[in-house]
C-alpha cells in the first residue's frame, strides 16, 4: 500500500508549531488519528514514525504534532532549542494547540469528520481525555501509559521554593539540559483545577475508550491506568507485559521496525478500532 506523508506542516497558534501526516493513498474518507505527545516528547521521537506508519497502513489517516511550547521550534523540530517556550507552557496551551490540530485537519478532503480519535501518551493522554470531554468531535479514545492526574508539580518544601522563586528545573536525562518550569504552570493549573479534573472528565466520556499501560511502567505507575478504566464508563484496560513507559522505544530508534511491546500496543489499538488489516 502507497502511504502519503506530509512533514513540518506549519499549524498557527499562539506560536506557530509543526505536524506531520501520514496516510494511505485511498479513495475512501479516513479515519483521523491524532498522536498527542508527553511531557519533553515530540513528534518525531523515537519510533513515533514507525507507529504512524503502522497505524496508517491499516486505514486511517494519522497526525502527530510539536505542542507549540515543547521547547522544539519551528526551524529544529528534533531538539529543545527553545527553552524559554518549555518554560512557558501550560495545560490550557496545550489544550488550545489540540483544538487548532482538530481543527485543521478535520477538514482535509481525505478525512471522515465523523470519526476522530485522540491516541495520547503520558501527558498527552491526561490532555486527550479532557479534549475528549470537551470537544463532542471527538468519537474515539485511546491512550499509552496515560496520567491519571494533571496535579504532577513540586510538593511542600519544592513547591514554596517553585513559589518563592519562580522557576524550577527538570533536567533531560537524554540531552542534560536544565528544562525550565515557571510558576505560571501552577498558575495556570490553580485557576482553571475543575477543567483539569482528570477523574470528573472519565465521568463526562459516553465514547468508547481503551487505556494501554505498560506493567512496568517505571514513570507513571500501572494504576493511573487502572483508575482512568474504572472511571470511564465505556472502556477497556489493555496491559502490556513487561512494558516500560515508552512501551520499548527510546530516543534515537534506529531500527527500521517497532519494538515488540510497542507494536503490541498498535495492535490493540487497531483490534479496539476494528480495523480489518487482512490488505
Amino acid at each position: 500500500m502507497k502511504l502519503i506523508k506530509q512533514k513540518n506542516i506549519i499549524l498557527k497558534g499562539q506560536k506557530d508549531f509543526l505536524a506531520d501526516v501520514i496516510f494511505p493513498d485511498l479513495d475512501e474518507k479516513l479515519p483521523l488519528i491524532i498522536f498527542v505527545h508527553g511531557y519533553k516528547g515530540y513528534k518525531d521521537w523515537g519510533a513515533w514514525e514507525l507507529m504512524g506508519e503502522k497505524v496508517a497502513e491499516a486505514g486511517s489517516y494519522f497526525v502527530k504534532f510539536n505542542f507549540s511550547h515543547n521547547g522544539t521550534t519551528i526551524e529544529d523540530p528534533n531538539d529543545f532549542a527553545d527553552l524559554e517556550a518549555f518554560g512557558e507552557n501550560n495545560y490550557s496551551k496545550e489544550l488550545d494547540d489540540l483544538e487548532v490540530v482538530i481543527d485543521h485537519f478535520k477538514g482535509q478532503k481525505e478525512v471522515d469528520p465523523q470519526n476522530i480519535i485522540l491516541l495520547g501518551h503520558s501527558r498527552g493522554g491526561g490532555i486527550s481525555i479532557i479534549k475528549a470531554s470537551e470537544n463532542e468531535n471527538i468519537s474515539k479514545l485511546i491512550t499509552l501509559a496515560s496520567v491519571s492526574t494533571l496535579d504532577r508539580f513540586p510538593k511542600n518544601e519544592a513547591f514554596e521554593n517553585w513559589k518563592n522563586e519562580g522557576v524550577y528545573f527538570v533536567e533531560n536525562a537524554r540531552t542534560k539540559q536544565k528544562m525550565p518550569h515557571y510558576f505560571q504552570f501552577y498558575k495556570d493549573f490553580e485557576i482553571d483545577k475543575e477543567r483539569y479534573d482528570i477523574e470528573k472528565a472519565c465521568k463526562k466520556l459516553t465514547i468508547p475508550a481503551l487505556f494501554i499501560h505498560g506493567s512496568d511502567d517505571e514513570s507513571v505507575p500501572l494504576e493511573h491506568s487502572q483508575k482512568l478504566n474504572q472511571w470511564t464508563k465505556n472502556s477497556q484496560l489493555k496491559i502490556i507485559e513487561n512494558a516500560g513507559h515508552t512501551f520499548g522505544a527510546k530516543e534515537p530508534w534506529r531500527n527500521d521496525f517497532l519494538p515488540n511491546e510497542l507494536n503490541e500496543a498498535i495492535e490493540a489499538c487497531l483490534d479496539f478500532l476494528k480495523y480489518d488489516r487482512s490488505n
